[in-house]
Parts: C-alpha cells; sequence; structure tokens
C-alpha cells in the first residue's frame, strides 16, 4: 500500500475488497469499540436493572462523557498526525481557573459569595478557550521549531500548566457562581443535557473536517508519513501546531464547561484526564502510530470509559480497581488493534 492510500482516512480507501466474502477480523477491527460498549451496556443493565439503564443514569453518563469527550476529539487530531499531548489535563484546568478568576472580577472570593463584577459569561468562555489556544500554540511551536518529541513536550507542559493553576487559584478553588455561569454545564434542552449536545456537535464539525476537507486530508498524510508529506509540498510542521491548537482549544472551552457543571473552578481538576483521554481514542480505533482512525471511534470510546466507570461504580468497586480496569483495558484495546490489522497490512 502507497503512503498516499494509507495516508487518507480509512472511509475513503479502496474499495477493491467488497466482494469479498466476510472477513470477520475486519469486521471487529471496523466495529469493535462498538460492540464491546453495547456489551458493557447488557452486563450493567443485567446487574444494575433497577439503576443502571434509567434514563436518569444514562444521561448523566452522556453528561460525564460530554466534557472528556469534547478533548478527545481534538486529541484524535493529535494521535493521527503520531503525536501526543499529556498536559490536556492541567491545561484544561488552567483553563477553567482563569476563566473563573476573571468572571469573579479577578478577586479570589471566599466559597459562598455570589458577586459577579467580572468579564461575563461570554467573556468567561472566550478566555478558558483563549488560554486553551495559547497553551497549545506554545507546545505546537517547540515541538516543531526545535524538534523535540512531543512527549517530553508536554510532559513540561502538565507540570507547568498545572503551577500556574496553583498560582492563579492560590492553591484552593475558586467556586459559587451565579446561575448564568452554570448554564452551559448543568442546563438542559428538554431533557438532553446541554454538555451533550456540545460535545455532538464538535464530533459532527470534527467529523465533516477529517472526511471532507483537505485540511483532514492533510492531516492523515502528516500522520501516514511526515516526510513524504513534506516533500510532496505540504507544511507539516503548520499541520502538527494546528492540532495542538485544536486540542488546546478544546480543552480550554472542556475547563469551562467542568467549572459550569461543578460550580467551582478547582485547582486539582482533570488530573490524570489525559490517561482516560488517550484511552478514549485508543479504544476507539485511532492508531497510536498515527495515520488512522477517525472522530466516530472516539465517541464510541469516550462513551465506553465513562459506561465502564459508571458501571464499576454502581457495582461499588473503588476507584483504585477502576484504575487498574481502565489500564488494562487500554493495553487490551491496543492488542485487538493489531490483531485485527494484522491480515490487512
Amino acid at each position: 500500500m502507497s503512503n498516499a492510500t494509507k495516508a487518507l482516512p480509512p472511509e475513503t480507501t479502496s474499495d477493491a475488497g467488497r466482494g469479498r466474502s466476510f472477513n470477520a477480523r475486519a469486521f471487529l477491527g471496523r466495529f469493535g469499540a462498538l460492540l464491546f460498549l453495547l456489551a458493557l451496556v447488557i452486563f450493567f443493565t443485567a446487574l444494575r436493572p433497577n439503576t443502571f439503564p434509567t434514563p436518569t443514569n444514562l444521561f448523566n453518563i452522556a453528561r460525564q462523557a460530554s466534557i472528556l469527550g469534547l478533548i478527545s476529539i481534538g486529541m484524535t487530531f493529535v494521535i493521527l498526525t503520531g503525536g501526543i499531548d499529556l498536559s490536556v489535563g492541567s491545561l484544561m484546568a488552567l483553563s477553567g481557573i482563569v476563566a473563573a478568576y476573571l468572571y469573579k472580577g479577578g478577586t479570589l472570593l471566599s466559597a459562598g459569595a455570589g458577586a459577579t463584577t467580572g468579564i461575563g459569561v461570554v467573556g468567561a468562555i472566550l478566555v478558558a478557550s483563549l488560554v486553551g489556544l495559547v497553551g497549545g500554540l506554545i507546545q505546537g511551536f517547540v515541538i516543531t521549531r526545535f524538534k523535540i518529541p512531543p512527549f517530553i513536550v508536554t510532559l513540561g507542559g502538565m507540570s507547568a500548566f498545572r503551577g500556574l493553576t496553583l498560582l492563579v487559584g492560590n492553591g484552593g478553588p475558586i467556586s459559587a457562581f451565579d446561575d448564568s455561569f452554570k448554564v452551559l454545564g448543568q442546563g438542559r434542552l428538554g431533557d438532553i443535557p446541554i454538555p451533550v449536545l456540545i460535545f455532538l456537535a464538535f464530533a459532527v464539525i470534527a467529523f465533516i473536517v477529517l472526511r471532507y476537507t483537505q485540511y483532514g486530508r492533510y492531516v492523515y498524510a502528516v500522520g501516514g508519513n511526515a516526510e513524504a508529506a513534506r516533500l510532496s509540498g505540504l507544511n507539516s510542521n503548520l499541520i502538527i501546531m494546528s492540532v495542538y491548537m485544536i486540542v488546546g482549544l478544546l480543552a480550554g472551552f472542556a475547563g469551562f464547561m467542568l467549572a459550569s457543571r461543578l460550580n467551582s473552578a478547582e485547582a486539582i481538576a482533570g488530573t490524570g484526564a489525559e490517561l482516560n483521554v488517550i484511552a478514549a481514542v485508543v479504544i476507539g480505533g485511532t492508531s497510536l502510530v498515527g495515520g488512522e482512525g477517525g472522530v466516530f471511534g472516539t465517541v464510541i470510546g469516550s462513551l465506553l470509559i465513562s459506561v465502564l466507570s459508571a458501571g464499576l461504580t454502581q457495582l461499588n468497586v473503588t476507584s483504585y480497581i477502576q484504575q487498574i480496569i481502565i489500564g488494562l483495558v487500554i493495553v487490551f484495546a491496543v492488542l485487538f488493534d493489531r490483531f485485527t490489522k494484522a491480515r490487512r497490512t
């Protein structure tokens, strides 16, 4: 398979094999995450028939998936180029606490104070998104300009952004906002939580961008073979920088949504979030070496992680054991991905 063909989204590759007999390995590779998600729902429903399948619980699971799912969409772009971003949890926390600080008029008010003298809700959303965007831009610039591996740059970013978060919040939370601040994180449109609608909207936009736009083809091309993409005339550095800006922007927006949902911008928010975000993308079938995957799988992966966490919680499994299980699921997902693709490479 040529680099040009390999770099295209899975949906646009050759259809020469359509007339062949059913390929179970290929089917599992394409729909394995969805089948696993359905199996988990059936399993937890059987064990907790009175609590797990209720609309309230399912909407809570979707709400939980939406915030980290937003960052997972951005991480999909990054991993498609063969990169990684370990700083997303810290950047989400920094964005949320800066927005909260300015929303409160630049004063760290005590919990329970409800006055708002700052930049307003729209301003807070824009500030949170801008902080995330700038954070992503800085990391993308360092990665491309100085040729430092993304793992190292974003590991440093994870520590630096967390330190800035603690500095802005003076080591504690900024909380107790008025009702307008809480609409985006706690509100509903009919019965559907607003965060879920926002998550789905961004997922649709990202799907269209990756599948139907020239920029999306460039992202796959850089992930398939960055050097070949450069020699063919693509500005690989610009594409790589842009994907870190995308994940930073979405992490910033998610930071505001989390503060809105919790009615508090926590200095420790997003701790360990990078694990769940990367897990959602990998479980969804995006290759860690880049060039293969998509947003649909990431949405399924995000829901799967949330269903797994909620189901284990209802079964009274401790958070420590949950972390072990999620870690094992990540390893299994990578092994499963290699197994299903072994006959197609």
